[in-house]
């Protein structure tokens, strides 16, 4: 497994993941930030970005951030 920094911009009009340096990315979601809509979300793209399941996404911290530590198992 690895981990990964994620910035998080809920309420994007397009969604994309974009790779910004080594371990670190830049997540765009359609969800607003609340009821960890976009959470769910961020974990959605990831999987497919990274052609893994959801359940191997795992949001390490940063539950209530835009900057969150994710490990991909």
């Amino acid at each position: 497994s690895y981990k990964i920094w994620v910035s998080v911009k809920p309420q994007a009009k397009r969604e994309s993941v974009t790779k910004v340096a080594d371990g670190d990315y830049r997540v765009a979601v359609h969800r607003p930030a609340q009821d960890n809509q976009a959470n769910q979300a961020v974990v959605k793209l990831l999987a497919e970005h990274f052609s893994v399941s959801k359940s191997a996404i795992t949001i390490l911290r940063g539950q209530r951030s835009r900057k969150k530590l994710i490990e991909i198992s």
